[in-house]
Formats: C-alpha cells, sequence, structure tokens
C-alpha cells in the first residue's frame, strides 16, 4: 500500500488497472495497455492490481466492478471508469485528464 502511495504522487500520470486473473475482460485488456503505453512511451505508468490480492485498495478506491482504470497524478484521483476501452481512446482520456500534449 505504502509503494502504491509513493507511485501516485508522483509528476507522471498512473494509469492503475484494477483487474482479477478470472474476469475475461481484464485479459483483453492486457494488449490494449501494452498499446497504450507503445504510444504514450515514459509520458505514461501503468500499474496492474489485482483487486483479489489488494482487496483493501480496492476498497479504499471503491472498485466495484473489474476492469477498473483509474489515472492519477500527483497523489489525485483525475479519472475513473470501468470496463474495456480501445488504446485510441484510452490513450485520449490519459492525454487530456493529465494534460499531456
Amino acid at each position: 500500500m505504502e509503494k502504491f502511495n509513493q507511485i501516485i504522487q508522483g509528476t507522471t500520470p498512473v494509469l492503475v488497472d484494477f483487474s482479477a486473473e478470472w474476469c475475461g475482460p481484464c485479459k483483453m485488456m492486457a494488449p490494449i495497455l501494452k498499446q497504450v503505453k507503445e504510444q504514450l512511451g515514459t509520458r505514461v505508468r501503468i500499474l496492474k492490481i489485482d483487486v483479489d490480492r489488494n482487496q483493501e485498495l480496492a476498497m479504499r478506491y471503491q472498485v466495484r466492478n473489474v476492469p477498473t482504470l483509474m489515472i492519477f497524478q500527483h497523489g489525485e484521483k483525475k479519472w475513473s471508469g470501468s470496463g474495456v476501452m480501445q488504446a485510441d481512446q484510452l490513450a485520449s482520456v490519459i492525454q487530456r485528464a493529465a494534460n499531456l500534449s
């Protein structure tokens, strides 16, 4: 938990993927997140959190569905959404939420 708090404090936006191993749509997100990372490179950090292994964190951020995606920057939640998103759409959301150009 402490490491998570340190990671989201940075100036680089952090896309957190709250997911579960048993979740089909969560598995669909893996190649999409890879595409987003390829598009944005070092301008974004992507963190995958297994809600079954990190229940305290999932409860803290009120994760009710998986996959749930959240964007953090400077320790502040900038955006949140649930479900599978396409790479271009997700990259655009990250850029807007974190004021990247």
